[in-house]
């Protein structure tokens, strides 16, 4: 297969998805609408996964597992939690096959075998696991209690895209409980700011922090904070999210404690997560029509060394030296790979490493080792310099903190370049098709006027930045009067 890629210009989306599958991170699989993800994309997740994981757990979360089958009664319980998924919902009815009398060597479902209550395939967790957290909440002594699980879900989608939205899909969701409402807006409001850390300082994302209107917001859910991306196309991409449940859950499933002063009481809950998505978002932030792009907390292998060399015996000696560097460069904490393979050329090495975004190459060959010297190229700026083997190290070392600088500066420039501040719906539609990004605009308030623009210009309130100002103004739509701007756009 060809590794040239279509240009972002010439077809955004098709570049997307040839990327995914030339750079060997995903590809389609035999059960529609899902995914397989191959090592290299994997890897990816598992350095995404571990950051993550360490960051919740210096926040005072637990790891545990609940089960992928929800009762249909009990994802019943919260009303609108169960509406608001229930046409994404896949459901189990039958517990056996058999072989089929009519069909020779076929199997059918058995009739026989029908479940007494149908499980619903988890598309969240909340209603199972606020289910079993009405055993293990009693009094005030255990709570908080702080929960996080890694897991698939499944939401059967119709229409889908790697990594971006397919029917199932790796995330992982925190569920925690607490004694008052104050603690559980302090909780989701912490994992919003744990979640725009994560992304602004290992994906190199800039982030808007907000919270979503009424009609975005998630189902079951009193708030929801969010951060908001922007991809190079101008769409956004909600990248997390983080939700301050009330009493809701609680309710649904009894689960009450005794306080202090010895009263019955209903829980106060949270609920947050984020998913492979954020696979989509790092590939269409940073990458360009040479491959992917990759932060250098995140790559895999920062550096990748190959060696150019005509015999066996030059690449002994190419191998002694570079033991020593990656003997060097491990010692700093990088990641490190020698592309000794002799299946391939070196050009086709630097094009394969290119298109999966590791950060530096280093080549070295037979002159380079009279000179004390190697070549070392950057992904991000497509540069190449000649290095003295000698400082070989702090250079690297250097170099990872500046490149990831710069990929979040070069973010952060075309974000605050594409937030437009627009007075009237003449200027909102011309700034949607003509330059894209988010549209800083005033709103009224309603759902009537937010599914007007929506179903006008395919725009949504992508949320109310909470570092916005109060603002007195009219909204753009209605002309009623408004007291904020509010950032809408096409989204992902």
């Amino acid at each position: 297969m060809s590794k040239k890629l279509t240009s972002r210009a010439e077809d955004y989306s098709k570049w997307y998805n040839e990327l995914v599958v030339k750079a060997d991170l995903a590809e389609n699989s035999a059960v529609r609408g899902c995914m397989v993800i191959k090592p290299y994309g994997y890897a990816i997740w598992e350095k995404m996964q571990g950051e993550l994981d360490r960051m919740f757990k210096e926040t005072g979360h637990q790891n545990a597992y609940f089960p992928l089958f929800v009762p249909k009664s009990l994802f019943e319980a919260e009303e609108k939690n169960a509406e608001g998924f229930a046409k994404e919902c896949a459901v189990v009815t039958h517990y056996r096959l058999q072989n089929d009398p009519d069909k020779p060597g076929k199997l059918r479902v058995d009739p026989e075998a029908r479940l007494e209550e149908e499980l619903v395939v988890r598309p969240t967790s909340e209603a199972i696991i606020w289910n079993t957290y009405k055993g293990w909440i009693q009094s005030y002594r255990d709570l908080p209690l702080l929960i996080n699980q890694w897991a698939n879900v499944v939401r059967w989608e119709m229409r889908t895209r790697l990594f971006l939205r397919t029917a199932e899909f790796l995330w992982q969701e925190g569920h925690t409980a607490h004694e008052t409402k104050g603690e559980a807006l302090d909780e989701a409001k912490l994992m919003n700011n744990v979640y725009a850390t994560f992304v602004e300082n290992f994906m190199a994302i800039p982030v808007v922090q907000g919270v979503k209107s009424e009609s975005e917001r998630f189902a079951g859910a009193d708030e929801t904070y969010c951060i908001e991306a922007l991809m190079q196309d101008g769409k956004a991409l909600q990248a997390g999210t983080s939700h301050f449940l009330g009493q809701n859950f609680a309710k649904a499933f009894d689960v009450k404690f005794t306080s202090k002063e010895g009263k019955q009481d209903y829980v106060w809950a949270t609920s947050w997560g984020v998913s492979t998505r954020l696979m989509g978002a790092l590939i269409m932030t940073h990458s360009d029509d040479q491959g992917l792009v990759l932060p250098p907390n995140l790559a895999p292998n920062q550096v990748v060394i190959v060696p150019i060399y005509k015999s066996d015996e030059q690449l002994e000696q190419i191998t002694e030296v570079v033991n020593d560097m990656m003997k060097s460069l491990r010692s700093k904490h990088i990641t490190v790979k020698f592309d000794n393979r002799t299946t391939h050329r070196p050009g086709a090495k630097f094009a394969q490493h290119e298109l999966q975004g590791v950060p530096l190459r280093i080549a070295i060959g037979p002159k380079d080792l009279e000179n004390g010297t190697v070549e070392l190229a950057r992904r991000d700026t497509l540069t190449k310099e000649t290095v003295p083997l000698s400082d070989i190290t702090d250079k690297v070392e250097g170099l990872m903190g500046e490149i990831q600088e710069a990929l979040f500066n070069k973010a952060l420039k075309y974000r605050n370049d594409h937030i437009t501040e627009v007075e009237n719906f003449e200027e909102f539609k011309t700034v949607l098709e003509e330059k894209g990004g988010f549209v800083s605009a005033h709103w009224d308030g309603t759902i009537e006027t937010e599914d007007k623009i929506k179903e006008i210009t395919k725009a949504t309130i992508r949320c109310l930045p909470l570092e916005g100002e109060l603002e007195n103004g009219v909204c753009v739509y209605s002309g009623k009067a408004s007291e904020r701007r509010v950032l809408f756009a096409k989204a992902y």
